[in-house]
């Protein structure tokens, strides 16, 4: 039915567009600004996300992506799914086109990561642009102006949402925009079910598991310094954050006839995965859990997700890329994140959202699971609910894009 739905949309919107185009209407040439970095699996999905949504609901138009990294097979995962995108960086082509485009999409992001590639463009351009789904934690003066004077900005989070209220930034339009992850679409099932296979996981039979440390160890994935305090502060938490995630798995494996994936969604997190909660375990637990020792991009990640009863851990983007699939996903999540966590909240999700600073929440963890395992009916119930949410959201994102351009 999802699937029926989804093509007897898509077709309705190229119908559509063919026809604007038709009566003369001119073709939107849109630069989306996105594809942050290419070590995370979250970071990847904003791009295809967004894609996949200009896709859908405005086909007519003309996309263009100004990339700031598209290594590692990114751009051929991109280009395999939307064989007509054309990307662009930095350099002679972008400085040369740059005033051929109508209208600047920042995509979605842990800030506006690209502030002075927005700003740039206002001063060079002075055309149009907005903002699809990002936090804000902090609003210096330029970037109250910068977003102040945007045709419209989405926030993931009502958190973020608040704070620029307060803070004075006053865009025509500010409201709660959903991360352009939980659209993401792309897939490698293939490579999922041959993973699956190798490792005696059944579809719908287990539950994946992400780890994470209090700061991402950019040091030893990217070229960074060593971060001493950051380190040091990953030490002291890194036993007391693990332990509601070793309880749930011990609760699974034990109470029910699923198995755990301990899975990354980052480079770092296959070594985080095993020193911390794989290498605690019994040898009788561990029989029924598979560590996943090499990194995977998103797609083959999503299709893994989708086969799986469910998630848990504490990440963002993996949870997102669930329940944009109708797969059931609880967040664990602590001080020193952004407030991106708190969309869970707003989009009817709350009670799968722990705070790891509160022991409290930390008690609840495993029993969550535990019942995620045990009523996967309920949970994907519960799951879809929240996908509707979001799909209703995201589409009147691109309403108000299409808005913008009619109207700029």
């Amino acid at each position: 039915m999802q699937r029926r739905t989804f093509l007897a949309t898509s077709l309705g919107a190229t119908l559509c567009a063919n026809l604007r185009l038709a009566a003369g209407e001119k073709q939107p040439n849109i630069l989306l600004r996105s594809s942050w970095q290419t070590v995370n699996i979250g970071d990847i999905a904003h791009t295809p996300g967004v894609l996949a949504l200009l896709e859908k609901y405005l086909p007519e138009a003309n996309i263009t992506l100004w990339a700031s990294d598209v290594r590692n097979g990114v751009r051929e995962l991109l280009e395999k799914r939307f064989p007509k995108l054309k990307i662009v960086q930095r350099g002679k082509e972008l400085d040369q086109t740059l005033s051929s485009y109508d209208f600047l999409l920042h995509g979605s992001g842990p800030s506006l990561v690209a502030q002075k590639d927005v700003q740039r463009w206002k001063d060079e351009t002075g055309k149009p642009y907005g903002v699809f789904g990002i936090t804000i934690g902090s609003v210096s003066e330029d970037l109250k102006k910068l977003l102040s004077s945007a045709e419209f900005v989405f926030f993931r989070d009502s958190v973020s949402l608040k704070y620029c209220r307060e803070q004075g930034v006053n865009c025509p339009v500010m409201e709660f925009g959903p991360d352009g992850a939980f659209a993401v679409d792309i897939e490698n099932e293939k490579a999922a079910r041959e993973f699956l296979q190798a490792h005696q996981l059944e579809p719908g039979q287990f539950l994946c598991c992400i780890p994470r440390l209090r700061y991402t160890p950019y040091w030893k994935i990217k070229d960074r310094p060593f971060d001493a305090e950051r380190h040091q502060r990953n030490e002291e938490m890194k036993a007391q954050d693990h332990a509601p995630l070793i309880e749930a798995i011990q609760a699974v494996v034990t109470q029910t006839d699923k198995k755990v994936l301990l899975c990354p969604e980052d480079m770092s997190q296959m070594e985080v995965g095993k020193d911390n909660i794989y290498d605690k375990l019994t040898p009788e637990i561990r029989k029924r859990v598979v560590w996943r020792e090499n990194y995977w991009l998103t797609d083959e990640a999503i299709s893994t997700y989708r086969l799986s009863a469910g998630l848990f851990g504490m990440e963002m983007h993996s949870p997102i890329m669930c329940i944009g699939n109708g797969i059931p996903a609880i967040v664990c999540r602590f001080a020193e994140q952004t407030s991106k966590g708190f969309m869970w909240n707003d989009i009817g999700l709350n009670d799968w959202l722990f705070n790891m600073d509160v022991e409290a929440d930390r008690n609840r963890v495993a029993e969550t699971v535990l019942a995620v395992a045990k009523n996967p009916t309920l949970a994907k119930e519960k799951a879809e609910a929240a996908r509707e949410r979001v799909m209703k959201l995201q589409k009147g994102m691109v309403q108000q894009l299409e808005t913008s351009l009619k109207t700029s």
